[in-house]
């Protein structure tokens, strides 16, 4: 079946398009990434361009049947730093989602060295989620069941996402994107307070980079991003952890003021990727917690 182009936007943001085929990637996927998927990713059914730069789009993947279907928008890690990872390697957790009734928008996003970081990379997160609502009104979509999704640095956004944002925020003042849960998969919580233990994980210092200064040199502009301030708004938050810690307590509190029931599942000793990869047994043991909340029955 062939797949109508969405609706342009307004004037004043880039137009999205349906393509049959993903424009080629920045970069390959670093070695690190994607090797461990046990599952061959289907074929987007459109490629979604919500941004005119070469990393500014999003690849569909519906269910089978006639919907409507629950809706996750994922965003890929790789410490915010270009070269390192794309959104092909979150394809195959994609496509389990897709078997499993799950509409999926695997979005790519600029990094430091290619115009990401602080702001880019907030201006391509927020401009992603404004496909959401098109995508809703052009597919067979439960908009009522949308779940933001992020892997290591991809948490970020998930959480970024659904809180408001005032003057002093990446992009300035933005109202939260309406979803009703959230799942990050080994990413931090709230990332000035969770700094060296990200450091730690990506093996070099990512987050200074990727904010622009270290916390302490720059206490606004992590306020700024903050739960503690801006609290998600959403009904579910599920963290899979494995190499990070849980969220601490207060972190875990802040994330819950707007009403969010949090939820985190540490798997001690699993590796990085093992609780994305389809298949692999830590993946499967964390599968029905996460379909759940996708489904909207936690």
């Amino acid at each position: 079946m062939r797949l109508l182009p969405l609706f342009l936007l307004a004037a004043c943001t880039p137009a999205i398009s349906a393509t049959e085929e993903a424009p080629p990637p920045v970069q390959p996927n670093n070695a690190t990434y994607g090797t461990d998927a046990n599952l061959t990713a289907s074929k987007p059914d459109a490629i979604l361009r919500y941004a005119d730069h070469a990393r500014g789009f999003a690849e569909l993947r519906l269910p089978p049947g006639d919907g409507p279907f629950p809706l996750a928008v994922i965003y890929h890690g790789g410490c915010w730093k270009t070269g390192i990872a794309s959104q092909a390697y979150m394809a195959p957790l994609a496509t389990r989602w897709q078997e499993q009734g799950i509409a999926t928008l695997n979005v790519d996003y600029r990094e430091v060295g290619d115009g990401g970081g602080w702001p880019g990379s907030f201006e391509d997160w927020a401009a992603s989620a404004r496909l959401i609502d098109e995508i809703a009104a052009k597919y067979p979509i439960d908009r009522a069941r949308v779940t933001l999704v992020g892997h290591s640095a991809g948490g970020l956004p998930a959480v970024w996402l659904a809180s408001a944002s005032g003057e002093g925020g990446p992009v300035g003042t933005r109202a939260p994107t309406r979803a009703r849960a959230a799942i990050v998969l080994d990413g931090p919580g709230d990332v000035g307070p969770e700094q060296p233990a990200f450091d730690a994980l990506c093996q070099f210092a990512a987050v200074a980079p990727f904010m622009g200064d270290a916390p302490a040199a720059a206490p606004q502009r992590y306020g700024a991003i903050s739960p503690a301030a801006h609290a998600p708004q959403l009904a579910a938050l599920l963290f899979v952890q494995a190499k990070l810690p849980a969220p601490s307590a207060a972190t875990q509190g802040a994330l819950a003021a707007r009403g969010a029931e949090v939820t985190v599942r540490e798997n001690a000793g699993a590796s990085h990727f093992a609780i994305i990869t389809p298949g692999h047994p830590i993946y499967t043991a964390n599968e029905a917690a996460m379909l759940a909340v996708l489904k909207g029955t936690d």
